[in-house]
Parts: C-alpha cells; sequence; structure tokens
C-alpha cells in the first residue's frame, strides 16, 4: 500500500482524509502544515502523523505527497514535491500561470514523476452518464451550451476567507475549474474565448468564525460572463459570479443537433444527468451502479451529496501501478487553466484570447473502473 504524505491542513483536507480509506491502497499516513497546530490537530483527527512540511518532504516512505494549499503556493509546493522525488496530486487550480504549469511539466518529465490535479468530481457517475451520452452521439453533435456558477461568495460561512478574494482566487479561478474541467472531458479542448469581468462591491464582511464582522477587501474580479469556443465547434457561455443573491440557472445544459442535456453541478459527484429530445419534458440518464454516485456525505442542515473527493488521487495512483496515462493529468489540468487565466486576460483587454495549450479528453470511468479503486467495503453490492 503506497503511503501519501498531505500538506496544507485547511477547511479541505478534512475531505480528503474522512474519503481516504474508501480507496483501494490508499494511506495518508503524514500530514503537515505550516501551522504546525493545525497540523496536529488533523493528525489527531484521523489518525496520521503531524510532521513539519521540509521532514514530510523528505520523508523516504512516501510515495506521493497532496498539495492542499492556498493557490497561490500551489506552484512552489508542487514543485518542492517533485524535487523531493515524489509525485504531486495539488488541489485546484494547479497553478496561476500556464507558464508555472510547464515547467512543472518539464521538471516531473525529468524525474519520471507523475503530477495530477483536482477537480476529479469529472469521474462521478453524472458526468460519466452525461460523457457516455455524448460519446454515443445522443443528442447528436454538440453545438452549443451554458455554464452558471453563481452565488454570494465564501465569506459567509468560511472562517478565513481572504484568499478568495485576491488575486487567484475569484470565482473563475476557484468554482472555474470544475466547470472547465467537465465540459473539456464533455467536449474537448478550447480554441479561445472572450469575456468581460468586474468586482461587483469593493469590500466582504466575514460572517462566520473568530474573524467575525471583519471587512476584507475585494482584489479579484467576482462577476465573469465568458464565451469558450471549443475546438469541435461548440460555443459554451459561462457565468461565473459572487454577485449574485439567487437565480435560476441550472449548472449546465449541452444544446444538441438532435437534444439537449441538462447537466448536474461538477463540484459534486452525483446529481441527475438529464436528456430532452425536445420541449415536452426531460428524462433522466441511467447511470447504472456506478459508485461514484453513491451518496456518502451530508451537510448539517441535512443537504446530502455524492462526495468522492480523492477518486483522482486513487485513480493516479492505480495508474502508476499500472504502467498507464491517469485522468487527472496535468495537461487536462494546465489547460483548464490556460482556459481560467484566458477568460481574465480576454476580460481585461477586452480581445479574443486563443489557448496556448491541448489536452486530449481524459478516458471515461466506467462503473466497473471505478469500483476497482474502492477498497472492499466500500464496494457495490
Amino acid at each position: 500500500m503506497p503511503d501519501i504524505g498531505l500538506i496544507g491542513c485547511g477547511n479541505i483536507s478534512a475531505a480528503y482524509l474522512r474519503i481516504a480509506p474508501s480507496f483501494r491502497g490508499l494511506r495518508i499516513r503524514a500530514v503537515a502544515d505550516l501551522d504546525e497546530g493545525a497540523a496536529r490537530a488533523r493528525a489527531a483527527e484521523f489518525g496520521a502523523e503531524a510532521l513539519s512540511v521540509e521532514r514530510l518532504l523528505a520523508d523516504d516512505r512516501l510515495e506521493a505527497v497532496v498539495n492542499l494549499t492556498v493557490p497561490a503556493a500551489h506552484f512552489d509546493v508542487t514543485r518542492r514535491i517533485l524535487e523531493a522525488g515524489k509525485h504531486a496530486y495539488s488541489e485546484k487550480p494547479l497553478v496561476l500561470t500556464p507558464e508555472e504549469g510547464e515547467r512543472l511539466r518539464e521538471l516531473a518529465g525529468a524525474r519520471g514523476l507523475r503530477v495530477g490535479a483536482a477537480p476529479d468530481t469529472f469521474l462521478g457517475a453524472s458526468h460519466q452518464a452525461a460523457r457516455a451520452a455524448i460519446d454515443g452521439g445522443a443528442i447528436g453533435r454538440v453545438l452549443s451550451g451554458t455554464a452558471h456558477v453563481m452565488g454570494h461568495g465564501m465569506e459567509g460561512w468560511h472562517p478565513n476567507p481572504d484568499f478568495f478574494f485576491r488575486p487567484g482566487g475569484g470565482p473563475v479561478l476557484d468554482m472555474g475549474p470544475y466547470y472547465v474541467t467537465n465540459l473539456v472531458q464533455l467536449l474537448g479542448p478550447v480554441e479561445a474565448v472572450v469575456a468581460v469581468a468586474k468586482a461587483g462591491f469593493p469590500t466582504r464582511t466575514i460572517g462566520n468564525g473568530p474573524r467575525l464582522g471583519e471587512t476584507i477587501a475585494v482584489e479579484t474580479p467576482t462577476d465573469v460572463h465568458a464565451i469558450l469556443e471549443f475546438r469541435s465547434g461548440a460555443t459554451v457561455t459561462l457565468g461565473a459570479s459572487w454577485d449574485v443573491r439567487a437565480h435560476r440557472h441550472g449548472p449546465m445544459e449541452l444544446y444538441g443537433e438532435t437534444g439537449t442535456l441538462f447537466v448536474p453541478d461538477p463540484n459534486w459527484f452525483g446529481g441527475v444527468t438529464e436528456l430532452a429530445r425536445g420541449p415536452e419534458g426531460a428524462e433522466p440518464l441511467e447511470a447504472g451502479d456506478h459508485p461514484f454516485g453513491r451518496v456518502n456525505f451530508s451537510f448539517p442542515d441535512g443537504r446530502a451529496f455524492a462526495n468522492w473527493r480523492g477518486a483522482g488521487l486513487a485513480e493516479m495512483m492505480a495508474a502508476i501501478d499500472e504502467g498507464r496515462p491517469h485522468r487527472c493529468a496535468l495537461d487536462l489540468a494546465l489547460h483548464v487553466v490556460d482556459v481560467l487565466t484566458g477568460i481574465l486576460r480576454a476580460a481585461e483587454t477586452r480581445t479574443r484570447v486563443a489557448m496556448r495549450t491541448e489536452c486530449e479528453r481524459p478516458a471515461p470511468l466506467s462503473a466497473a473502473e471505478a469500483a476497482r479503486l474502492l477498497a472492499e467495503a466500500h464496494e457495490p453490492a
């Protein structure tokens, strides 16, 4: 069983540590954080070992390290992981510029190491059902679509939301990876983008935790509207805003020659994908026994979701063992960064921005392949 390290013990680390035992051969042995108290708390909570960042990187027991630091630190921490001779798996976005991603590609190639990156939610049952429908010609050639990620930001629930509103944050770089990654796995790479953007409010007020009531400055666009031109010929409108109190947009709709797909929130693995042939109604697509559609997480208010974060890491480690490409690959993550930063650049310059990177669509993940990633106690009956 490969031993895994984890750097960055903030909010998202709990999700990775909680779900890791569900995956076959995935053991997070050690955690680290610049705040050593945070590392000790997470280690005690989940039965891991708390180490300094330096000791974790030097630990020969660890085959790979998960990078859950804030986005501005992703490049530097992933670089250090690779320089330590370990495979790296990063939270989204992989990096904040395509140039940083190319440097990681060169380093990983020279060392013979893998780099993977979230999001891995596209491996979920509903999104794989959408992939199968498109690949099977269920709606013909996809002509256009819409995607919307809208709300009022993170300051209401996150105790330290500062980084969400600084360069490297905002709805495009924070939530956009879920939507664009899913679009790329469904439609292929993006050719070019155009966009407009602004910050709707100059400040935000923290609504939770010990800093309750503190005001923070907004330093990045929080309301962005973009058009993505795909190399397949499809054109998708993306709305990404944290300046919205309420809306009735669906997360994702794809309009084909012979029908429409309604795709659920790509921030989660589950939900129901629906197919409509005309205006009279839509039918749910059967996801079969795909295990990554099973509900395994709930909020205190009772909302329940399929949340298999870490599936991409488990799939990468299996791919290393099997000598094949992994699905949450550097090329995919880097292309998504190219698209997201291109959107911001297009909005700033009021020009059409062509993508500088390419990627292949990741291979579909069948129910049987997903089940093989799970520990026996979590496999479908």
